[in-house]
């Protein structure tokens, strides 16, 4: 894969955080932000002129405190909440969340393995320290959702989550192209997640691309093996278009 020729000056590039950006961890706060890498997002982000997003399931206030100071374009909670590049917040409609979270929290208590993430509009189960409940979580929230108007499941790296309908990554990418410095450009979209395909199918119906970060199946149309080689690629592609190596 040429990233030379795929980070041209008329991308915009879309990122996934955990499991793309950084390695995944046994807790989602456990992430820990390789050196180099605020630097080289600060620096794609000025080589593309603005038109770099973050696209995670984690809330905006997340993102921030892990690239500090750095303050990106960003989708946090799947597209429920949107920044633009000019700072402007939007938020999508949320749905009444008691049912999933009474429901979540009652298996975290009969399994204390298990943890429950509440989000602005969606309530997360992780189960990735006990994955032998995969099934019990599904069973579970999945009907806690079919209880619960507006809302639907979500599946994800050894995580079950209960969101608006409305909001998706692939929502928040063209609502992003819609805007400047987004407007016109080409996308490219890079993920590694359950929950990033729909992302990487909008972009590639946009003539984009989308590059997965892993193993599994994908629609994306090329594929990295780790987030080590992203971070490489990326500094790579910076220092040849550039001239300029990322501290």
């Amino acid at each position: 894969m040429n990233f030379v020729d795929i980070l041209c000056p008329s991308c915009a590039l879309f990122l996934d955080f955990d499991g793309t950006l950084v390695d995944l961890a046994p807790q989602p706060d456990a992430v820990i932000v390789p050196s180099g890498l605020v630097s080289t997002l600060e620096a794609l982000n000025k080589y593309l002129h603005g038109a770099v997003a973050l696209i995670s399931g984690r809330p905006i206030e997340q993102i921030d405190s892990f690239l500090h100071p750095l303050r990106l374009a960003v989708a946090g909670v799947h597209g429920t909440e949107r920044r633009r590049s000019d700072g402007e917040v939007s938020l999508l409609s949320t749905h009444p969340l008691q049912l999933v979270e009474e429901t979540a929290l009652a298996l975290k208590a009969q399994h204390p393995l298990l943890r429950v993430e509440n989000k602005r509009g969606s309530v997360a189960l992780h189960y990735r320290q006990a994955p032998e409940l995969e099934p019990l979580c599904l069973r579970a929230m999945q009907a806690a959702v079919e209880e619960s108007p507006g809302l639907a499941l979500l599946r994800g790296k050894m995580v079950v989550e209960a969101k608006p309908g409305g909001a998706s990554k692939g929502h928040a990418i063209e609502a992003f192209l819609h805007e400047a410095p987004f407007l016109g450009r080409s996308p490219v979209f890079i993920g590694d997640d359950a929950t990033d395909e729909v992302g990487f199918a909008t972009v590639q119906r946009l003539r984009g691309l989308g590059i997965k970060v892993g193993e599994g199946p994908t629609v994306a149309w090329q594929r990295l093996d780790s987030p080590a080689d992203l971070r490489n690629l990326l500094q790579a592609a910076l220092a040849a278009k550039t001239g300029k190596i990322s501290a």
